[in-house]
């Protein structure tokens, strides 16, 4: 796990030590465990290329980057993990590749000195790297397949820049950057972040997950890259003729996702919410680490019992056995605000609640404890129907189809359970209903954001239920939720695994027919039938799952109310510069604050974002064109 930077100049004024310098050290939090650089020329080109890193496999020396091939004709910055490296290495062995190190970057670069582009579809794990091949004149950048790891870029008329975070091409550039406005209206109109390539600073884009980009540098348009596709996701429904899937494929895929990430010569911990995602990850890790293994666990807990997991943390750590370690952080309204422009600047961009806070707060604490490697459970929300929307998606979709019995009974089943209409909250549902169902609001925008063509359909669309989870996957929901928890776990040097995002589990659950995602009632059924013999009944067959949950909406309205007026009440630097009105939003807020506790017409998010825009724009002003 590293942090990588990168120049391709074509001009003799670019490309210098200094600015290589400038960018590895705004990241230097990626990578507390050393740092390097190299710099050569490709034809006409200039290359230069850095990293900081966070030794977790062959703790020496000898997995230092960049690193160069026998030859050093071939250069490779690496920021991730493989997880079958010790596979891949034992193949590249048998035709007769030697090593010279124990860390899967050596196998990522004699796997990629040996298959090539082909490569890519072999790993398994996150990955973002740099690759370049100075003998064929080629450099490739490749993101994993559901971008874990981040790599972003720049390209200028002679220069290209690109590195593992925004604030490391700011820092190479010494340029401001102008404010995109469609990543800028879609987060204030509709919570939505990392929806599109383009950030938050306009010319300045992430490669797209699931992508490699190839630069020719011997070609005169050598700074234009071509961009390639190397892995699509699965989409054909499959079992809709009623044929059950089989549990036990996915409980054993599952178990061996999570197996592949305990590789790690550092401690590894786990993300304990009480519910059947993380309870799993940690049910598979007992079972792959043994009995007698000592399991770190980590929770945050609230003080507000409506909020709180302790119980069913308590009862998960009671079902673990042996020697697992519960460490809870309490979070609160002064600890939300006061840590706000800290976690905004690790982030880069704007956040859409206060959950990348308890993150970060989550990591501090495993920094205390020594744990560098903590698995979580993101992804299995959208790959198994979890969010409470895909019932109303799922009704949608059979209505459409005429399906009208089996619609029916699938409402029943919500309704007799208990799981879906106790927690659904129209406030924050109201941005999925179709624009001719949508109550008329307050706009709060400013002049220079007031083009509906930015808005995005985030509604059940003109597929099913399967493509909705995918646009979830690529873009509407994991992208963002992906970006706070790296950001957040590498501000501290911690890794993030995921076992939900292991591409072989993504294969065999989400074409899965939504029947068996959504049963009887149930969100996740086919996963909570496949893992009930790893778990109590009262967290497989929980109906009040809540996530990492704090009454972030009341401390708007009370504890936070008097920061809030403060702000809104003086100069306001997105309000002079035309992306909010200020007039506009100080009405919403006082009608938030009348509003009845989560069944107002305003959500937290409708008053949250554009408090998070104002107090990002201040922390960035200095790389802003305003």
């Amino acid at each position: 796990m590293c942090g990588i930077a990168g120049i391709v100049s074509i001009s003799p004024d670019r490309g210098g030590a200094a600015c290589l310098t400038r960018m590895i050290d705004v990241q230097s939090h990626r990578g507390p465990d050393g740092r390097g650089a190299w710099s050569g020329a490709v034809g006409q080109a200039r290359v230069a290329l850095g990293s900081v890193r966070l030794a977790i496999l062959d703790l020496t020396d000898a997995g230092l980057q960049p690193m160069l091939s026998p030859s050093e004709r071939q250069v490779l910055v690496y920021n991730g993990e493989i997880y079958n490296y010790r596979e891949l290495r034992a193949q590249l062995q048998a035709r007769g590749v030697a090593f010279r190190t124990q860390c899967d970057t050596e196998v990522v670069l004699q796997a990629l000195l040996t298959w090539g582009e082909a490569a890519f579809s072999r790993f398994n794990g996150m990955w973002a790297l740099a690759w370049l091949d100075r003998d064929a004149g080629v450099l490739l950048l490749s993101r994993d397949r559901f971008g874990i790891k981040p790599l972003y870029w720049h390209a200028a008329k002679d220069h290209f820049l690109f590195a593992s975070e925004i604030k490391g091409i700011l820092a190479g550039s010494e340029r401001r950057f102008a404010i995109n406005p469609a990543a800028a209206a879609r987060y204030l109109l509709q919570s939505q972040l990392d929806a599109q390539p383009q950030t938050f600073f306009d010319q300045i884009e992430a490669l797209p997950p699931a992508h490699f980009a190839r630069f020719d540098l011997r070609n005169p348009a050598g700074l234009v890259p071509s961009f390639r596709r190397y892995w699509t996701p699965p989409q054909e429904e499959i079992l809709s003729d009623g044929t059950a899937p089989s549990f036990e494929e996915v409980r054993e895929t599952f178990h061996d996702s999570v197996r592949l990430r305990l590789r790690s010569d550092v401690p590894v911990g786990v993300l304990l919410s009480g519910g059947v995602d993380s309870s799993s990850i940690a049910a598979a890790m007992r079972s792959a680490l043994g009995a007698g293994a000592e399991l770190q666990i980590l929770s945050i807990v609230s003080d507000d019992p409506r909020y709180s997991e302790e119980r069913f943390i308590g009862r998960m750590a009671s079902h673990l056995a042996g020697t697992a370690r519960t460490s809870r952080v309490r979070f609160t309204a002064s600890d939300a605000f006061g840590l706000l422009e800290r976690v905004l600047w690790f982030n880069d961009e704007p956040i859409g609640s206060l959950s990348p806070v308890a993150h970060y707060l989550l990591m501090q604490r495993a920094k205390e404890l020594g744990v560098t490697v903590v698995l979580s459970g993101q992804g299995a929300d959208e790959l198994l129907c979890g969010y409470l929307k895909y019932w109303g998606f799922h009704m949608q979709s059979l209505l459409g189809a005429g399906r009208w019995v089996t619609a029916f009974r699938a409402a029943c089943g919500a309704v007799l359970r208990g799981t879906v209409l106790p927690h659904i909250r129209m406030n924050e549902a109201k941005r999925y209903a179709p624009s001719r169902l949508r109550l008329r609001e307050l706009d709060i925008r400013g002049p220079r954001l007031r083009d509906d063509a930015f808005r995005l359909d985030l509604g059940l669309g003109s597929g099913g239920v399967i493509e909705r989870q995918l646009a979830d996957l690529t873009q509407f929901s994991l992208p963002a939720l992906l970006h706070y928890e790296d950001r957040m776990s590498m501000a501290l040097a911690r890794e993030i695994r995921l076992p939900y995002l292991d591409y072989r589990l993504v294969n065999l659950l989400l074409p899965l027919a939504p029947r068996w995602k959504m049963r009887a009632g149930w969100s996740k059924w086919v996963f909570r039938k496949a893992m009930e013999q790893d778990l109590p009944a009262e967290i497989v067959w929980r109906r009040d799952k809540q996530g990492f949950s704090n009454p972030q909406s009341e401390w708007l309205k009370t504890q936070l109310r008097p920061q809030v007026e403060g702000l809104l009440g003086g100069e306001m630097l997105t309000a002079a510069h035309g992306l909010v009105d200020q007039a506009a939003l100080r009405r919403r807020y006082e009608a938030y604050c009348r509003s009845p506790a989560d069944w107002g017409p305003l959500s937290f998010k409708d008053i949250f974002n554009p408090i998070v825009l104002e107090i990002w724009a201040r922390r960035f002003e200095s790389s802003l064109q305003l």
